[in-house]
């Protein structure tokens, strides 16, 4: 494990709780202008954050896999989708295909990239999801995503010093 992934973990350990709460009360009392907020803080993130250095979700997540997903992925790998299918992915209790391991089988644990990266699947595309919907829509992903990804984690805290009347 880097020594990035070494802090951000530590971080985590120290912090989860407290922004995990945060997010519960912003849940419950979003200012009015939270999307702005969420908006500026998102720049702000993507600005003083580099996946490469982490590749945490990859390690310990997997993304839900659409059939568009599935089929372009398949057809990359010239397999048929059930091929697949039986190869890298598993249907959960909820019907979603997800990755059989963990890390990701796309994931190259020495340069922390995706494999295939131009086709990756769409929930990997659009991960963490800091801005992705309305930002009251979406805790209950900020509030896992906050152990798994630095992004998220920044999001919060900047969301915090922002936001102070929540604390």
């Amino acid at each position: 494990m880097s020594n990035y992934l070494k802090k951000f973990n530590l971080s985590v350990i120290q912090s989860r709780s407290r922004l995990r709460r945060f997010l519960t009360k912003l849940e419950k009392q979003p200012p009015k202008t939270l999307d702005l907020i969420a908006e500026e803080v998102d720049k702000e993130v993507w600005a003083e954050t580099n996946c490469l250095a982490c590749s945490n979700c990859c390690r310990n997540m997997t993304p839900t896999y659409t059939f568009q997903d599935i089929k372009r992925i398949a057809t990359h790998f010239r397999m048929s989708i059930s091929d697949f299918k039986a190869k890298w992915l598993y249907k959960n209790k909820q019907g979603e295909w997800m990755n059989v391991s963990q890390p990701c089988q796309f994931l190259d644990l020495k340069t922390n990239m995706c494999s295939i990266y131009a086709i990756r699947p769409q929930d990997c595309a659009d991960f963490p999801h800091l801005t992705k919907k309305k930002m009251v829509d979406y805790m209950h992903v900020h509030k896992q995503n906050v152990q798994y990804c630095p992004a998220t984690f920044k999001m919060v805290e900047k969301m915090m010093e922002r936001v102070g009347i929540l604390r």
